[in-house]
């Protein structure tokens, strides 16, 4: 299977990835755990169905030393017991804000509150990028029709 665009052989869609792929490695350095990080990318790729954003992001937690049953786990997070209140709060948070167009008016206020009792200021402006970029990366591969299964831990740094 091969994808439908190649962004890259594009000189205009090259020129904005370059610093859209910029973006997402300042991310990385944020004071937002790495792992939860990993966990916000991984469900938001979920309730988006990004194949390659799902491999991409499960190998790069397992590679960082993330456990199987936690990244088995994040789709049902509600009823697992393997994570933190701060992870289940950005969980939570990166659901609402992915799924605004689903009528449930963006994220609450209840979802924000228990969000803030984890995360500084600087986390969670760090998880409100992180979950916009990680929702036009979704886009971007669901409308290219990547393919999935390929992606090697540190292929993209």
């Amino acid at each position: 299977m091969d994808a439908r665009l190649n962004y890259f052989a594009s000189p205009t869609a090259g020129k904005a990835l370059k610093h859209f792929m910029a973006a997402g490695k300042v991310l990385k350095e944020s004071p937002l755990p790495a792992a939860t990080q990993e966990l916000v990318a991984l469900r938001v790729s979920q309730i988006n169905g990004c194949a390659v954003c799902i491999d991409m992001h499960t190998k790069e937690a397992a590679a960082a030393g993330e456990t199987a049953v936690r990244l088995h786990l994040v789709a049902a997070w509600r009823e697992a017991t393997v994570f933190t209140e701060a992870e289940r709060s950005a969980l939570e948070l990166a659901e609402q804000a992915t799924r605004v167009a689903d009528g449930g008016g963006g994220v609450s206020d209840e979802v924000w509150a228990r969000a803030a009792l984890h995360h500084d200021e600087e986390q969670l402006t760090s998880l409100v990028v992180l979950v916009s970029f990680m929702n036009t990366a979704n886009r971007l591969n669901i409308v290219a029709q990547q393919p999935a299964g390929d992606y090697q831990p540190g292929q993209l740094h």
